[in-house]
């Protein structure tokens, strides 16, 4: 697939990573030149600041949540495109979200972009994780991903197989309403509990 990645920092490195080593193709847009440079040539790709999405399967955006439109208007045309949001609504210290019961990040991104086809994934995955690979104490990572169009999310499930974790489909995007806190709550574990990061969700039994 053509992937054209919004963002150089953790989450962004650690997607581009395991995108170039499973041959994907990868276009990579941000606000640093250098950095966003130095990632594309690692991970084989190509560096752009403007009409990242023409030609892409998918678009993924790995910036916090409060850019992420921003960030995806400067991406070119979305229409028709598969959008990957990874972001959780964050508060400032991080311990607590800025949306969610009746939304969430994913749902206000699409209502921003209607014809784009959003699908929620990788929120729930620490970028250490991300970036170390799909393996964690024997067993392959889940990818929680939501979203309403069939076709877009049978594209991310591949992905994200072609990567080396395991989609768990979480049903529609309002799902996202739930897969949100529950990357809040990893979050807390990982920093506020002090279990560190080398921590990852999983549902026993679900396969």
């Amino acid at each position: 697939m053509k992937v054209a990645l919004i963002g150089t920092g953790n989450m962004g490195s650690g997607l581009a990573k395991h995108l170039a080593a499973a041959g994907h193709t990868l276009v990579v847009i941000g606000r640093n030149t250098e950095k966003g440079t130095a990632l594309a040539l690692a991970s084989h790709g190509s560096f752009t600041t403007t009409n990242a999405a023409e030609g892409a399967d998918v678009v993924i955006v790995a910036t916090a949540y409060a850019d992420a439109v921003t960030a995806l208007r400067a991406t070119g045309d979305l229409d028709g495109k598969v959008v990957i949001d990874i972001t959780n609504p964050l508060t400032a210290d991080y311990m607590g979200l800025t949306i969610g019961h009746s939304t969430s990040a994913a749902e206000e991104i699409q209502k921003r972009f209607p014809k784009a086809k959003v699908v929620k994934a990788f929120n729930t995955v620490f970028a250490q994780v991300l970036a170390a690979g799909p393996s964690l104490a024997g067993e392959t990572v889940p990818v929680y991903f939501a979203g309403d169009d069939a076709v877009a999310k049978e594209t991310v499930s591949t992905l994200i197989k072609s990567i080396g974790f395991a989609p768990v489909d979480a049903g529609g995007l309002k799902n996202a309403r739930y897969l949100e806190p529950l990357g809040g709550l990893n979050i807390y574990f990982g920093y506020g509990a002090g279990k560190g990061t080398a921590i990852a969700p999983k549902w026993i039994g679900i396969q």
